[in-house]
């Protein structure tokens, strides 16, 4: 029994080099090629296996390139419900300057940690099954400002969330659209950061217009 465990140790290990090393070709082909023009059978020849051995790891291409950009897809996820879903905050903090660099160092950090993951998200993701994640993600966005929104009217009557879906819609279309502008201009870190600033404080102030805090 010792034998046998102490066997399959090293056999484990074998099984999660592999599948990390298809990570890896994969992130690198799908940022140079896009989805559509990647193969498995590629993958597999520059990770060194068959291209039968792949499958043993992932079902299909598909399945492949979700698990690539899962850890941005997990961000931008956890960074909406925190704003805006069921345990989102309260909106009377956009009124305070901790609000304001809470929300840059958060930007911040999304690129810190995922700009080539985004990247392969937003501009080589056609074909797949996340070939429409940012109207998806727009969509989803608007109803949960909306219901949050909802909430935090009950929070505090005096303000005004009387906000059309299309002025919601346009916050998280243009949130999109500064992440594709900073990556399609490879905008330095310090850079980055200060036009994060203005952006945001924009935002906020804009808000704060409009819900009257």
């Amino acid at each position: 029994m010792q034998s046998l465990k102490h066997r399959s140790q090293p056999m484990q290990v074998l099984k999660e080099d592999i599948r990390s090393r298809i990570l890896t070709v994969a992130r690198q082909q799908f940022e140079r090629k896009g989805y559509v023009k990647t193969s498995m059978r590629e993958i597999a020849g520059l990770v060194g296996v068959g291209v039968g051995n792949i499958y043993n790891y992932f079902t299909n291409k598909d399945e492949l390139f979700r698990e690539v950009v899962r850890p941005v897809l997990y961000a931008l996820e956890t960074m909406l419900q925190e704003h805006h879903g069921t345990q989102g905050e309260d909106i009377m903090i956009m009124r305070s300057e901790q609000y304001l660099r809470s929300c840059i160092d958060e930007y911040v950090s999304l690129f810190d940690k995922h700009r080539t993951l985004m990247g392969i998200l937003l501009f080589h993701a056609q074909g797949s099954s996340l070939e429409c994640f940012r109207e998806d993600y727009t969509c989803r966005s608007t109803e949960l400002v909306k219901a949050w929104f909802a909430a935090m009217q009950q929070r505090h009557p005096g303000i005004n969330t009387e906000v059309s879906d299309f002025i919601i819609h346009l916050h998280t279309v243009w949130m999109f659209t500064l992440f594709e502008e900073l990556l399609m201009h490879s905008v330095p870190r310090q850079e980055m950061e200060a036009i994060l600033h203005d952006y945001i404080l924009f935002e906020i102030q804009g808000w704060k217009a409009i819900i009257k805090i």
